[in-house]
C-alpha cells in the first residue's frame, strides 16, 4: 500500500463516501478538527491529573482518606480523588476512541486526509498546550 492523492474515498463508515473535490476538502476539515480535539482531550487528561494529584492528602493512611480534616465540611479528599479519577476515566476513553478513529482514517492511504490529521494535530498542539499552565 502507498500514499495517493484522489478526491474519491470511504472514510470509517459506508456513509463517509467522499466523490467530489468539495466533499473531500470538508471530509479533511473534519479530521484536522478531530485531531484537534485530540490534542485538546490529552490537555484535559493532563490538567485532571494534576488536580488529582493535588486532592491527595499528604498523608496516605486509610483515616486521612475517609475522614475529613477540622473544619473541612466539603467532600473528603479521597472523594475528590477518586472524582478526578473517574474524569481521567472519562477523558481517557475519549482519547482512545478518537484516536483509533483517527487512525482509520488515516489507513484509508488518502494523502489528503494524512496531511489534515498532521496539521490538526499540530494546530492542536499549538493552540492547546499554552493553555496547560492555566489549568
Amino acid at each position: 500500500m502507498s500514499f495517493y492523492f484522489s478526491d474519491t474515498v470511504v472514510l470509517l463508515f459506508d456513509f463517509w463516501s467522499v466523490h467530489t473535490p468539495t466533499g473531500m476538502a470538508l471530509s479533511v476539515l473534519v479530521i484536522l478538527l478531530l485531531s484537534m480535539l485530540y490534542e485538546a482531550v490529552k490537555m484535559g487528561k493532563a490538567v485532571l491529573l494534576r488536580r488529582a494529584l493535588l486532592a491527595l492528602p499528604r498523608s496516605l493512611s486509610r483515616e486521612s482518606l475517609v475522614q475529613p480534616e477540622e473544619g473541612d465540611t466539603g467532600p473528603t479528599q479521597g472523594s475528590r480523588w477518586f472524582r478526578y479519577h473517574v474524569g481521567q476515566t472519562l477523558f481517557h476513553v475519549a482519547q482512545v476512541v478518537l484516536g483509533y478513529m483517527l487512525m482509520l482514517a488515516v489507513m484509508s492511504y488518502n494523502a489528503w486526509i494524512f496531511l489534515g490529521a498532521i496539521a490538526g494535530s499540530a494546530l492542536g498542539y499549538f493552540v492547546v498546550y499554552p493553555l496547560l499552565g492555566r489549568g
